[in-house]
């Protein structure tokens, strides 16, 4: 599908962002990037030295979908734990903005904040070394969570659940947010993880990317069913309003119940940097339909976000003067 929406009618959209306020409850770390260039290979061993010329911290996570929020105008609420820690602290700072409220963070001194070190030569990637914390979050602490939600879900638009697999969600703070979702209105949309059994029964929408998408229909390894089928299972199996399926360099799927397929193909002119593209997504998905988008109109857009990120080395967030300009060059 290309875009078919008017410049005007998107401009009457994007405007809405800033009176729309999401929260996004999940996994936050911190991004470091550490660039260079490579002239010679090291005397050591087989590998390539890289000289260091500068580096640079960024959010990552869920703090990634919360910072793509601000960045197009939106107000964003966020839920996570992080340590007490050097890395937390400096994680905090980069947060620190006026549209975005901190008050659901925990700080457990007993936990690690998540740091994924990418070391980045000449646009490539050459290694990436994490260091986290990855224990399932007692229960005293999504209590806390759980109420905090309850005390400003009345003030949103939308709630986003970001599973990066580092034990904040839960199946416990799962039931909890859809329960509030459901007793006040709000849209939940959920970017799942591979492997973290959770039913989400209930939710408004998921963003899965193939691999996942193909694991939570229960394809495994086998993967015989057709991508149409794996859509319409998940939309049977969680009864949700909408399931959008990234595919990389083949765009997207957007399954709705009663309503066609919805193929929508990628707009990126150059691809150097997927990382971070499935927060770009979920999080433009979902504040254009907190906005009043239609599912169609959200999951086009949120598409031409994506694409505007991954022409960006490293983890990166559009806004909405990039998003006009792809849509309408």
């Amino acid at each position: 599908m290309m875009n078919t929406m008017s410049k005007k009618k998107l401009d009457r959209l994007l405007g809405k962002f800033d009176d729309v306020n999401i929260l996004v409850v999940g996994d936050l770390m911190l991004d470091r990037f550490v660039w260079g260039s490579v002239n010679r290979i090291s005397p050591e061993a087989p590998v390539p030295v890289v000289e260091v010329t500068s580096e640079s911290d960024v959010p990552g996570g869920a703090a990634n979908v919360v910072n793509n929020i601000r960045s197009l105008g939106g107000r964003a609420y966020v839920c996570g734990i992080i340590g007490k820690d050097t890395i937390g602290e400096i994680l905090l700072q980069k947060l620190n903005h006026e549209k975005i409220d901190l008050g659901g963070v925990i700080v457990d001194p007993h936990r690690t904040t998540t740091l994924k070190t990418r070391i980045i030569a000449h646009s490539q990637q050459m290694v990436r070394v994490d260091k986290e914390s990855t224990a399932e979050i007692p229960r005293k602490e999504i209590e806390r969570i759980i109420s905090y939600v309850e005390s400003i879900v009345h003030n949103l638009g939308a709630i986003i659940i970001e599973d990066y697999g580092k034990g904040l969600v839960t199946q416990r703070l799962v039931a909890g947010l859809v329960r509030l979702s459901r007793e006040h209105d709000t849209i939940l949309a959920v970017d799942p993880k591979r492997g973290n059994i959770i039913n989400y029964r209930g939710i408004t929408l998921m963003t899965p990317n193939r691999a996942e998408a193909l694991w939570l229909a229960g394809e495994g390894k086998r993967n015989t069913a057709t991508l149409e089928e794996v859509g319409e299972r998940l939309l049977r199996r969680l009864a949700c309003r909408a399931v959008l399926i990234t595919l990389g360099e083949q765009g997207m799927c957007l399954f709705q119940r009663s309503r066609k397929l919805l193929s929508i193909p990628t707009t990126a002119r150059e691809v150097y940097d997927v990382s971070g593209a499935g927060d770009t997504v979920i999080s433009t998905f979902t504040l254009a339909l907190a906005a009043g988008a239609s599912m169609a109109a959200a999951a086009v857009i949120s598409n031409y976000a994506a694409g505007v990120v991954v022409g960006k080395v490293g983890t990166a967030t559009a806004n909405q003067k990039e998003i006009v300009e792809a849509m309408f060059p």
